[in-house]
């Protein structure tokens, strides 16, 4: 069995791709899942507060729109946890959140790297 060297989620051993995580599957000599990822740096945790701002300000702009509110506050929360819990964030939720959301939010999250 091999697992993902970002998140450390099980893979099947002909894996392309990480379910879990979204990152691609490199080379094939994985046998243990990854440590615990390092703390962010503080450049990190930057872009993710900022995002967490706009991410909230995205969510008071559609307030007068109750629709918008069904996809702009859970979407937040999860982001929330994701960042709390140290968890990765995919690309897709990033691409979503970019276009549903807040543009500067999806922006700053796409270009945090972690």
């Amino acid at each position: 069995m091999k697992y993902c060297t970002k998140c450390g989620h099980e893979l099947l051993d002909e894996a392309v791709i990480c379910p879990n995580c979204g990152c691609a599957v490199e080379g094939t000599n994985y046998s243990a899942p990854a440590a615990a990822p390092a703390a962010p740096a503080s450049g990190d945790s930057t872009l993710k507060m900022i995002a967490k701002i706009f991410m909230v300000i995205g969510c008071i702009a559609t307030a007068f729109a109750i629709i918008p509110l069904f996809w702009t506050v859970p979407m937040t929360i999860s982001y929330f946890n994701k960042v709390s819990r140290g968890e990765p964030v995919s690309t897709g939720f990033k691409v979503c959140a970019l276009i549903f959301v807040n543009l500067i939010a999806g922006i700053l999250m796409l270009c945090d790297n972690t």
